[in-house]
């Protein structure tokens, strides 16, 4: 059984809309399962074989949880301890550590015992930042990884070993000592230290003036994307250095404005939806101007992001990747479609076979994009202006992509009751924004883009296979 979704969220959504309420039930949702996964690392940890978690292992994980509770008790809603409990990149280290907890994995080698024990003692490291945030005092003992200790919103600090090792931590009145190191947090989530070991973590200003600070988080060693067997290794996270950190700045501090350009509501889904920033490195040979970026399901509030070169086309990342946030919140609140994986739907965006529910996902996003962009070349002025043009042929190709995709998605059998509404209200957005629609130039040469995806995906199918 799946929680009801009132229907004027429902109809919101599928408008790629969403108003404060409807973006604040799926952000709770999302932290009380983020909270549940920590739990079910616990239950899994105690419950696991001895000889994959020793008796040490499950005892300090208790220790950490109590430290955990005793920070979330005290701390008020809204605090940085609170904000700690909801950090999106929490959500890929308890998914690791269940794989690795799971005893249909077979007879645990020494790697497997010496990997999970590591991934654990992260823990350790969450419950003490949590109990610092909420003004704990405390003592415990954390493992520096390879050299490093990561305080995740604090920062790292480099100990003189290579390997791993233990470090005493204590904590009282705004100080946190660190071996030979003191890190002073602040008021504001902030931590410094004057020891050349500890290197802060970076943040960018507020989204809007009030707005929380926004982590650029380049230090958890989470935040890298899980490797597939039988795939290419995903483009990875970037370590940028100080000079490369400020690159975010400029583009960052005009990206409300590009957002609001694009429609009041697309600000107010990012201050609602986005809690942290992932720098990515550049996919190779993607040259100076190149970009990508991306969203996981475990690490809800994440965007993972090359740095971005423009304020549109930053807001434009945000407005994608966001909406791939809301359709997957939104999927484990209500069931869609019961859709299998087979890979067989065309979508113009891309050149391989998509699965149903790849190819509702890059529609919903495109969608969004169409309306961005058609709000942004109304509000330029004439169509012929510099920025109005490139807007128009902007709307023209996502609205293009969208048209395209509706039939396949609002014909299938597989979608739910709930999922026919949602793909509805998509169909009658993607017809409402053809009531603008682009000067005829940008019209004719999205629709030869989309024929011409059409006729190469098609020339690419096996024969006798289902083309859609």
């Amino acid at each position: 059984m799946f929680p009801a979704v009132p229907e004027p969220a429902l109809a919101e959504l599928g408008r790629t809309e969403g108003g404060a309420g409807t973006l604040g039930m799926l952000v709770r949702d999302q932290d009380t399962r983020r909270l549940l996964l920590l739990r079910a690392v616990l239950d899994a940890a105690e419950a696991a074989d001895p000889a994959l978690c020793p008796p040490a292992a499950k005892a300090r994980l208790r220790e950490d949880w109590a430290l955990l509770t005793a920070a979330d008790r005290a701390a008020a809603p809204g605090s940085p301890a609170r904000t700690r409990l909801g950090h999106p990149l929490l959500g890929p280290w308890a998914r690791r550590c269940l794989t690795r907890l799971d005893p249909r994995g077979g007879v645990p080698g020494d790697e497997q015992r010496r990997e999970l024990v590591r991934d654990l003692a992260y823990f350790s490291a969450v419950a003490a930042v949590a109990a610092a945030r909420a003004g704990i005092t405390f003592t415990s003992d954390l493992t520096a990884r390879e050299g490093i200790l990561v305080l995740p919103s604090l920062g790292a600090l480099h100990t003189p070993e290579r390997g791993d090792a233990r470090l005493r931590v204590t904590y009282d009145r705004g100080r946190m000592e660190l071996g030979q190191a003191t890190v002073h947090l602040e008021s504001d989530g902030g931590a410094w230290s004057g020891s050349l070991a500890w290197t802060s973590a970076y943040a960018l200003p507020g989204l809007v003036p009030g707005a929380p600070a926004m982590p650029l988080d380049d230090l958890d060693p989470y935040r890298a994307p899980p490797r597939e067997a039988g795939r290419p290794a995903a483009v990875g996270p970037a370590a940028p250095d100080e000079s490369e950190r400020k690159r975010w700045l400029q583009p960052w501090t005009g990206t409300a404005a590009a957002l609001r350009g694009g429609g009041e509501g697309r600000l107010t889904e990012a201050l609602a939806l986005l809690r942290c920033l992932v720098p990515m490195e550049l996919p190779p040979g993607a040259g100076s101007r190149g970009r990508c970026s991306g969203t996981r399901p475990e690490a809800f509030g994440a965007l993972f992001s090359t740095a971005p070169v423009t304020p549109v086309a930053f807001a434009a990342t945000l407005v994608h990747e966001l909406q791939h946030a809301k359709l997957v919140a939104l999927g484990e609140l209500v069931e869609l479609h019961r859709a299998g994986p087979a890979a067989r739907y065309f979508a113009p965006w891309r050149p391989d076979p998509r699965p149903y529910d790849g190819l509702l996902q890059g529609a919903y996003s495109h969608l969004a994009l169409a309306d961005f962009f058609q709000r942004r070349a109304l509000a330029a002025g004439p169509a012929r202006s510099e920025g109005a043009a490139g807007a128009w042929a902007e709307y023209a190709r996502y609205h293009a992509q969208v048209g395209a995709a509706l039939p396949a998605l609002a014909g299938s059998a597989d979608l739910t009751t709930a999922g026919r509404r949602f793909v509805d209200a998509m169909a009658a957005t993607h017809e409402r924004l053809a009531a603008h629609p682009a000067p005829r130039g940008h019209t004719a040469r999205a629709q030869a883009y989309v024929k011409a995806a059409r006729t190469l995906w098609t020339q690419r199918q096996p024969r006798g296979e289902s083309r859609k």
